[in-house]
């Protein structure tokens, strides 16, 4: 049995296990939140080494994407990404940029959703950059909410040069900036403080990571189309309880919930048994197409 492991800086609520079997293989896919203690990270992964084929690190990205496909390292997740010595680990962004631009694509030609008539509130355009540059390649409306979301700013961003102009400029700093001031970790995940409310009621789709969609999420999200990662059964109930009209996932459902696209990177490199430095784009493209990353789709109404 192959096994994969996801050591996350997330809430220990949002554990999971599951075993799954893909032609034939049989998988065990554990996810393990620390509840934003980095030493705790540290040492699982470092008492894990070895004995399990794929590491996923969790709650932190260890690049962020600018124009290009420029990769910025974040140095707050450094001490995890060397963590590992002897099994591979990933932190999602390998697999994202592509598997993120295939699921717009999917909005429009699986679903038949007109996205050139629909505005996208994309709550981080930088750490999704398939779908920052996809939804407008296929004539949506943006708000990209980079300052709001990683700085507290009001500030929209809404074209796709400006995000790049802004990255440029930002993600250098950015990649030295502690964990905490990046992204909800540990028990931060689980609290909601409604904020920017006008961007949410303004759009049809608001696109992103979970956590963050659900940071400032509003009372409401009556009729909105949610695009996003990873996400529980309780994220499913609450996204109906306020009134989504439909949830679509990067990731397939996977015994009643999401992964991450951490997970699933793991998943895929411990499938192709290939070294780390040698899996390109195109080995990530060929598992794409297959069933086992269709996505998730949930109509609420």
């Amino acid at each position: 049995m192959k096994k994969i492991v996801s050591i996350s800086l997330g809430s220990s609520k949002r554990d999971h296990n599951v075993n799954i079997i893909i032609k034939g293989q049989k998988i065990n896919i554990r996810r393990i939140g620390t509840n934003g203690d980095v030493d705790k990270a540290i040492r699982l992964i470092r008492e894990l080494d070895g004995k399990v084929d794929a590491f996923g690190m969790g709650g932190i990205s260890a690049f962020l994407y600018g124009k290009n496909r420029h990769a910025y390292f974040l140095r707050s997740a450094l001490p995890i990404y060397k963590a590992a010595k002897k099994t591979p680990i990933v932190d999602g962004s390998g697999l994202k940029n592509s598997l993120e631009a295939s699921v717009v694509s999917y909005l429009k030609k699986g679903l038949g959703i007109p996205l050139e008539s629909m505005k996208v509130f994309l709550v981080c355009g930088m750490e999704r950059l398939g779908m920052a540059e996809t939804f407008p390649a296929l004539g949506s409306r943006m708000v990209y909410g980079d300052l709001m979301f990683a700085l507290g700013l009001p500030l929209p961003i809404k074209d796709l040069n400006n995000l790049h102009r802004i990255g440029s400029l930002l993600l250098p700093a950015i990649g030295r900036l502690p964990i905490r001031y990046l992204y909800p970790s540990g028990q931060g995940q689980e609290k909601i403080k409604p904020k920017f409310n006008r961007f949410y009621r303004e759009a049809d789709i608001i696109a992103g990571d979970f956590l963050y969609i659900k940071k400032h999420m509003p009372e409401s999200l009556k009729d909105k189309i949610i695009v996003t990662n990873t996400t529980t059964r309780e994220d499913i109930e609450l996204l109906r309880e306020r009134g989504s009209k439909m949830l679509v996932t990067t990731t397939p459902e996977l015994d009643g919930r999401s992964f991450g696209t951490n997970v699933m990177e793991a998943l895929v490199v411990a499938l192709l048994g290939k070294d780390l430095a040698s899996i390109g784009p195109e080995d990530y493209q060929r598992v794409i197409r297959t069933d086992l990353f269709k996505p998730r789709v949930v109509y609420f109404n």
